[in-house]
């Protein structure tokens, strides 16, 4: 369904309501442990939300040491090689620590100080988020804990190593498929046991209220850049807006400017992994259903008795059973669209776009640079498309490098 025929939508800054909930989606499912940190990391955070000496030390913070504003760039060569719309990508790429998570990172660090904890945990997939909280942590004089699922830890050892030059510790995550499920499991179970020194800094717009409306906050920055920067170099609006969707928050980042913009759809790009067959991708609505998973309702890959399916997906950041509960409610609501991209077309594209623009896109940014084109092709010549490119793709080179049969 196009943004134009999308069913009436609640004002976008009434979501989540005060239980959490965006519609059906989202919530608290947590043990008893948690109720008293959710709590307290809510009233901290609607604290700091309307805070303006808060915000402003956040935004010297995201300029000085982040390197925001990040560029949006006309890719002049891919636009000529998919023969249609202009295409624009969003460098997120460009930001210290190479991806979007550095604004939530470093905003939800300075919430733990102004909270008085001394302690962070974290979980991630790519490496990517755990990198930009093992940053904030160095920067802010924090101990910094960070857990990773072992053959994620295989599979992005540079960012491991980078993890551990910054002093965190990094712990691997030896049960289940080793990835970020699992990774999330542990630091879920060290938080209740640490829950009076420690706050998690959960990387994604996933898990219990308040972290869903909290990450989305972080992360609206992407879209407010974008808006002013596309209105200044074309004079309107874009036609669309890509970008790929693991929990969602660069995509949230960047849509929430544009959700009352009835003009700009928005496409959101799962992993299609080697094809949407069980247990061969993390496309969750391409083949999920309504459940709960680690303290959130939302769409998930499960079976008929509610276990969690195996996921695949080449990109880390992307291998996960569930998707954001905010995503969920505006898909359900016609306002967003979803497809997915498989392996073979995200490394197809992946080389693509460093032959013709000489940037290297994280295997995840790549998903939303696959639809990018399809869109782009499909749409005439002075229609304007926007891919998110949510992060740099160094972490990615020697896995691709070894798929491909080359050596690094």
């Amino acid at each position: 369904m196009s943004a134009a025929h999308a069913a009436p939508l609640p004002d976008r800054n009434s979501l989540p309501d005060a239980a959490g909930h965006f519609g059906n989606y989202g919530g608290v499912y947590v043990p008893e442990t948690l109720m008293t940190a959710l709590q307290e990391l809510e009233a901290a955070y609607l604290q700091v939300r309307d805070d303006a000496a808060f915000q402003a030390e956040l935004r010297h913070h995201l300029k000085e040491f982040a390197g925001r504003p990040t560029e949006l760039y006309f890719a002049s060569r891919l636009t000529e090689h998919a023969g249609g719309a202009k295409i624009y990508l969003k460098r997120e790429d460009l930001l210290h620590t190479g991806a979007h998570k550095i604004n939530n990172a470093l905003a939800q660090a300075l919430l733990a100080k102004r909270m008085g904890k001394k302690r962070i945990i974290a979980e991630t997939g790519a490496g990517q988020h755990g990198v930009a909280t093992a940053a904030a942590c160095a920067k802010f004089g924090l101990e910094c804990v960070v857990y990773m699922g072992a053959h994620d830890m295989e599979r992005q050892a540079l960012n491991v190593f980078r993890m551990r030059l910054m002093g965190a510790e990094v712990r691997g995550v030896e049960a289940g498929q080793k990835t970020l499920k699992e990774a999330i499991n542990e630091a879920m179970r060290d938080w209740v046991t640490n829950v009076r020194s420690t706050h998690y800094i959960l990387g994604t717009a996933y898990g219990s209220h308040p972290y869903p409306m909290m990450v989305r906050d972080f992360h609206r920055v992407i879209g407010r850049e974008a808006k002013e920067q596309i209105l200044a170099r074309e004079g309107r609006l874009p036609d669309e807006l890509v970008a790929c969707v693991g929990g969602g928050s660069n995509a949230i980042g960047l849509f929430f400017e544009f959700l009352e913009e009835p003009n700009v759809r928005m496409f959101g790009v799962e992993a299609g992994g080697h094809g949407i067959k069980r247990g061969e991708h993390a496309a969750r609505f391409a083949g999920g259903r309504l459940g709960v998973l680690q303290g959130c309702k939302t769409y998930i890959l499960q079976d008929g008795d509610g276990q969690i399916e195996l996921t695949h997906s080449v990109s880390a950041g992307l291998d996960y059973a569930a998707v954001g509960p905010e995503h969920a409610f505006y898909r359900e609501r016609g306002r967003i669209e979803f497809a997915y991209a498989t392996d073979d077309e995200v490394l197809e594209t992946f080389q693509l776009c460093a032959r013709l623009e000489g940037i290297i896109p994280a295997l995840e940014s790549t998903h939303a640079l696959v639809h990018g084109l399809k869109r782009a092709r499909a749409l005439a010549r002075d229609r304007i498309v926007i891919v998110n490119l949510s992060g740099r793709g160094d972490k990615d080179v020697q896995q691709v490098a070894k798929i491909l049969g080359h050596q690094a």
